[in-house]
């Protein structure tokens, strides 16, 4: 403990900093999503980390897939890009018509502390973990054209379909507004 130079008494105990809140497990997500009456169908498989191995994975789960973006600009604000699982992203177009400036691929670190998943399994389920909604949530329109939309429930090893309407309604209940833009365009 350090002494007070001005006095050489030691600092009187400052307020005590809250722990982080544990990330939400797939359970939880899952119990969230019945209580907000949002149903969904969740499948086990194992573990993907690329479009390509959950393609090979996943069999005949019909609708939309995903792949999801998760990006920092320079100005240290957080982006979640989910699009359509085949959707070619320029990041410098994207980045220029989301008005964030320069991005790059967050580490995964900061994907852990925003979204509480690691590299692999992010999902735009991770915003429950956003509890201070510092992510900006950008959805690709065409992904919203298919039903059901398939992402990871918080990990990699499962896929749980919804109704595009009601992932809205999940991202918005977490405190986010997402903005549906055409990435096709």
């Amino acid at each position: 403990m350090s002494e007070n130079p001005a006095d050489g008494t030691p600092p009187a105990p400052g307020p005590a900093t809250p722990e982080a809140s544990p990330p939400a497990t797939p359970e939880q997500l899952l119990a969230r999503l019945a209580e907000l009456g949002i149903p969904c169908r969740t499948v086990n498989h194992p573990a993907v980390f690329t479009v390509e191995e959950s393609k090979a994975l996943r069999g005949e789960l019909p609708g939309g897939h995903v792949k999801n973006l998760f990006l920092r600009d320079k100005k240290g604000a957080m982006w979640l890009v989910v699009a359509e699982e085949d959707r070619k992203i320029d990041l410098k177009a994207l980045a220029e018509r989301i008005g964030a400036g320069k991005v790059s691929f967050a580490s995964p670190e900061r994907l852990m502390q925003y979204l509480g998943v690691i590299p692999g399994a992010v999902t735009p389920f991770g915003l429950i973990n956003d509890r201070n909604r510092e992510v900006r949530v950008v959805i690709d329109a065409g992904l919203l054209a298919h039903d059901p939309v398939n992402v990871h429930p918080l990990t990699n090893d499962r896929t749980t379909a919804i109704a595009p309407r009601d992932l809205l309604r999940f991202i918005e209940a977490c405190g986010h507004k997402p903005e549906v833009i055409d990435l096709g365009a």
